[in-house]
């Protein structure tokens, strides 16, 4: 298996005290204002941070409903390229995906874009599996192959930086102005090509991203909460962002960005696990701008297990916090963003920590239980609500604007447990990186060809 980006090689030795640090300056505040007293302060503190993102959880709601967000997944006619459509390499890093690659393949050859200004690039990233003999077949089959459309990269044992190695080595044989790229287990519509290069016409449009869609949500109890979780997320998260302050952000997969640009940003950051968070703020501090188009689809799986999501949303927490600790200051000295959008820029990066503070209230609720004699007060009330009516409001708008069944909003119930979850992988994922322990990427474990065709997957609702 190729070597993968690892997270905690910059603080390896230092971390640890800044722990320390932190429990003895709230043992100093405890021993200074008294145990009660601190506790109310810390959770009043909450209260504030939660009732923030509360604001801009149904800041983002009142818009998709406003603006139709679900209207808008009805495609209409494919956009005309023009005959200044630009060229686009797609890109697919590819680490032991046999069980995929036929849904991926037929996918990509039913891509609708001008065959002269397209280019697929496949890397083979040190896959143990068949992938490599596979893809080769696959470029060898090009009626047009003398052309270049389709190249085929093999990367051997011992590369480094995983998808981002992969992706920075496909970089040197791009030949498009624009990149697009999609993981190994999606399945982009055909118009998505047409779709997202048209923003490209914008010459500060630095990427953009289109909207995922989980195919194989009937799998399981978890897959059917990711298939809501991603409804919500792009319907109303990802919409309302790029609504209320043209701040989406780029996904790292069902996603283009401009070559130049990348070039300018130095291609893929392989010290990262998220890459796309990390190409997100490079290009927002370079003064370039993310999209965001509902109308582009591709389909991909979801994990469909408790394990699976943990190995995920740890890398997703790692990475996503360690963006937090790298691009922090650099966001509020940019002289390129507004106030509100260094706001909204924070907020963003602290998605991952609001689990992590989840577990902290947690801990402040039990010690305000014990130290009330067992009662529950209004305030704690108060604070756990205005946590989780944020997400829920988002989940419930996503499941109307996707026209879902009734039943699905049963279904909400099971993100409370799920939550619990999200907040010890997270939880754990900070004290890891604080500690500066490394972390080695995790490739998710793929369920392959769930629906056995390549028939469309049918909308929700449909």
């Amino acid at each position: 298996m190729s070597a993968e980006p690892t997270l905690g090689r910059r603080h390896p030795a230092g971390a640890p005290w800044v722990l320390l640090a932190l429990l003895g300056a709230l043992l100093c505040v405890l021993a200074a204002v008294g145990v009660r007293t601190a506790i109310g302060a810390l959770t009043l503190g909450l209260q504030l941070f939660f009732l923030a993102f509360f604001v801009r959880h149904l800041a983002f709601v009142v818009i998709a409903i406003r603006a139709g967000a679900g209207d808008q997944q009805a495609p209409g006619p494919d956009p005309d390229p023009g005959a200044a459509a630009p060229r686009l390499s797609v890109l697919v890093a590819c680490h032991n995906e046999e069980r995929v690659l036929d849904r991926l393949l037929a996918a990509l050859g039913a891509l609708r874009y001008p065959a002269a200004r397209l280019q697929f690039i496949l890397v083979n990233d040190n896959s143990a599996d068949r992938t490599g003999e596979r893809l080769d077949r696959w470029a060898a089959g090009d009626p047009d192959r003398h052309a270049g459309r389709r190249v085929v990269l093999h990367r051997p044992a011992g590369s480094t930086g995983g998808k981002s190695g992969a992706l920075n080595a496909a970089l040197a044989q791009v030949t498009g102005e624009v990149v697009v790229v999609f993981d190994a287990d999606h399945r982009p519509r055909p118009d998505v090509l047409l779709r997202l290069a048209r923003h490209f016409a914008d010459p500060g449009t630095g990427a953009v991203q289109g909207r995922c869609r989980i195919l194989n949500g009937d799998e399981s109890l978890v897959a059917e909460l990711v298939e809501i979780d991603y409804l919500g997320g792009y319907l109303v998260n990802e919409y309302g962002r790029q609504a209320v302050y043209q701040l989406p952000a780029y996904g790292g997969a069902c996603c283009a960005v401009r070559t130049a640009s990348l070039h300018a940003v130095h291609g893929w950051n392989e010290h990262t696990v998220t890459e796309d968070t990390d190409l997100t703020l490079r290009l927002l501090l370079s003064g370039q701008r993310v999209r965001y188009d509902v109308t582009a689809v591709d389909e991909e799986e979801a994990v469909v297990t408790v394990r699976r999501y943990w190995t995920q949303r740890y890398r997703w927490a790692r990475g996503h916090q360690q963006a937090w600790r790298e691009f922090r200051s650099a966001v509020w000295r940019s002289g390129r963003l507004s106030v509100l959008e260094k706001l909204e820029t924070t907020m963003f990066l602290l998605t991952f920590h609001l689990p992590v503070l989840a577990a902290a209230g947690v801990g402040l609720l039990l010690t305000g239980v014990v130290g009330a004699g067992g009662v529950l007060d209004e305030v704690s009330a108060v604070l756990w609500t205005l946590l989780l009516l944020g997400p829920l409001l988002e989940l419930s708008t996503g499941l109307l604007l996707a026209g879902a069944p009734r039943r699905k909003a049963w279904i909400l119930v099971f993100f409370l447990p799920l939550f619990a979850v999200s907040m010890a992988l997270c939880t754990k994922a900070w004290v890891d990186g604080l500690l500066g322990r490394r972390y080695t990427w995790a490739k998710t474990a793929r369920s392959g060809d769930v629906d056995g065709a390549l028939a469309p997957a049918a909308e929700v609702g449909a």
